[in-house]
């Protein structure tokens, strides 16, 4: 290590804060991650993610880890279907293999990342509750605890509801008018075999304009799904989420009339269901250059979910971690170099996940988003029209 290097702080400890202490401990530069999650254990960690060969895939290279990556592949669930509401079937492409985007779980993600590093990189239950300027580059973070500790270069790696996002920018996520329900049905081969043969052995959509359901076969025999929905905030805020039957069957009955197969994955969900407005910040959104201290991931640019948001928040990671190794000596020289491949990297993302949901849940579901697997417009029976 350069003795010249600040303590570098970074807070959060999900995918692209791990990413970033990993590749800095590669390089011989230790940081400490200051988490508020009491435990790596404390919380579900969300389903799976397809990681990509330009970014995810790159930063686990970066990070030493794509050996330990490929172990926890889930083999075959590449392949994805399209039904309409009726479980008619629109499109099916098995998995074929090639594991351009392999699915891995976002647990099982987090593990290997955390297995990576030191003992007690990762201090757990710290609860950022305030962060102050000290001048000179330098942040002071309280925690929830009363404790303290000084950077001398800050990273908020800590999401969309981020404490550090202030130091840098007034932004603030906005609900996008979409709101995700997530529910888990178990051993569903077994129990639940109408449902598991709709969904297929990778992902699959339902979908209609405003609303739609989409589930993903996980290890272990898991139906994860998200109900998708395009409602104003106040009709979320009058479901009642900790009644689970009432809520259920509230969501549920904006599909009456969709095939059993489709419902059960809302209805005989075991657990209760839990509601995911989507947020987003700004399109491109940027900041000026504020001595010791930068964004990454969701903090730094959270948009609507398009399968990109784990992958750039570790690229993030990486790309960070390489430039302040490549400046031992002067921090500023490595946030001014990330930040400027940041935001001309990032901006394109935001229209590109804009247009998912458009094609998700737009006026002409499911025969826009059809059109990313088939290559062409689609007429309404699913076949390609004109154009």
């Amino acid at each position: 290590m350069n003795a010249s290097h600040p303590t570098i702080v970074i807070v959060g400890a999900g995918l692209g804060g791990l990413t970033l202490a990993r590749v800095l401990h590669v390089h011989g530069i230790p940081a400490t991650v200051y988490e508020a999650e009491a435990s790596p254990g404390s919380r579900t960690q969300g389903g799976q993610l397809d990681i990509h060969e330009g970014d995810g895939q790159r930063a686990l290279a970066d990070a030493g880890l794509t050996g330990e990556f490929r172990a926890i592949i889930h083999e075959g669930a590449e392949a994805m279907r399209v039904l309409d509401q009726h479980g008619t079937l629109l499109y099916d492409e098995p998995d074929d293999g090639t594991a351009r985007r392999p699915e891995v779980l976002r647990g099982d993600l987090r593990r290997i990342l955390l297995d990576s590093l030191p003992d007690r990189t990762v201090q757990w239950g710290h609860k950022v509750t305030g962060v102050r300027s000290l001048g000179d580059g330098r942040h002071e973070l309280t925690f929830a605890d009363g404790s303290t500790v000084t950077s001398g270069l800050l990273v908020g790696a800590d999401g969309a509801w981020s404490k550090i996002r202030p130091l840098l920018s007034g932004a603030e996520p906005a609900y996008t008018g979409t709101t995700f329900i997530e529910t888990y049905l178990y051993d569903a081969d077994e129990r639940h075999a109408a449902t598991a043969g709709a969904v297929g052995a990778g992902a699959m959509c339902a979908l209609t304009p405003g609303k739609g359901i989409a589930a993903h076969r996980e290890a272990g025999n898991i139906l994860h799904t998200y109900v998708e929905l395009n409602r104003p905030a106040e009709w979320i805020a009058g479901i009642d989420f900790t009644d689970a039957a009432t809520a259920t069957a509230r969501v549920a009955a904006e599909f009456d009339g969709w095939a059993p197969e489709l419902t059960a994955l809302i209805t005989d969900g075991e657990t209760a269901p839990v509601a995911r407005m989507i947020h987003s910040l700004p399109d491109g959104h940027r900041w000026e250059r504020v001595p010791g201290v930068t964004l990454l991931g969701d903090a730094a640019h959270l948009m609507p979910p398009s399968g990109d948001g784990a992958n750039l928040a570790m690229f993030d990671g990486a790309e960070l971690g390489k430039a302040i190794a490549a400046h031992p000596d002067d921090a500023e020289a490595a946030l001014t170099a990330y930040e400027e491949a940041l935001f001309p990297r990032t901006e394109p993302f935001y229209a590109d996940a804009r247009d998912m949901l458009d094609l998700l849940l737009g006026d002409r579901a499911p025969f826009g988003f059809l059109e990313l697997f088939n290559g062409g417009p689609q007429d309404q029976d699913g076949a390609p029209g004109q154009a």
